[in-house]
């Protein structure tokens, strides 16, 4: 998996066989380092109840502005869903709250 945070990245448009995107956004080095509004959480589990784990570049994106994703990715299922179908690793809170 690659990541980029350039929105216009023609790559974000491109899937991969596994269902993942060939590129996936995150915000900048300098934007993450301005500091995060929420924990920094890698795992989060889908209704599905598959744990899924994301790189740390996007966790800290997430704990920066938490309504940066409208939609994350399950291991389990393969696919891409709302992050209101999601819960952070061990917590009761919604994905993107």
């Amino acid at each position: 998996m690659s990541l980029t945070d350039d929105p216009t990245d023609p790559r974000l448009r491109w899937g991969r066989e596994d269902g993942q995107q060939e590129v996936y956004l995150a915000l900048s080095e300098e934007e993450r380092a301005k500091g995060f509004v929420r924990p920094v959480r890698q795992k989060y589990i889908h209704t599905c109840g598959v744990v899924t784990v994301m790189a740390l570049p996007l966790a800290e994106t997430y704990a920066r502005d938490p309504k940066f994703y409208g939609g994350t990715f399950c291991v389990g299922c393969k696919a891409h869903f709302p992050v209101r179908e999601f819960l952070w690793d061990g917590t009761d809170e919604v994905v993107g709250s």
